[in-house]
């Protein structure tokens, strides 16, 4: 019997990229705001784009994955300010007049 690990590899990664995308929308949230949510669309759509040129069906997964990671943090970096708003996440002190809730 033979066993194949690509699945099982790019599960692993696909959990290890929204597992490094989760602290890096809190901290891109927390010091700079929203405003380079651009960024995330830039990230995505070039990672997204450039999976469909790499004929390793491994790393174009990894690539597209990460590209969707970027995408998907684009809706949470701005779901992340509402949290903040609510109180569930620290205000960053220095930038009190961006949120809706004083603190």
């Amino acid at each position: 019997m033979e066993l194949h690990f690509t699945g099982i590899l790019i599960a692993l990664c696909t959990f290890l990229a929204i597992g490094m995308f989760h602290p890096l929308v809190i901290k891109t949230e927390y010091y700079t705001g929203t405003r380079f949510w651009w960024l995330f669309l830039l990230g995505g759509l070039l990672c997204v784009v450039g999976a469909f040129f790499i004929a390793d069906v491994f790393w174009s997964s990894i690539v597209g994955v990460v590209g969707a990671s970027f995408l998907w943090s684009i809706g949470e970096l701005f779901e992340q300010k509402k949290r903040v708003e609510r109180g569930w996440f620290p205000m960053n002190p220095k930038r009190k007049n961006e949120y809706q809730r004083k603190a």
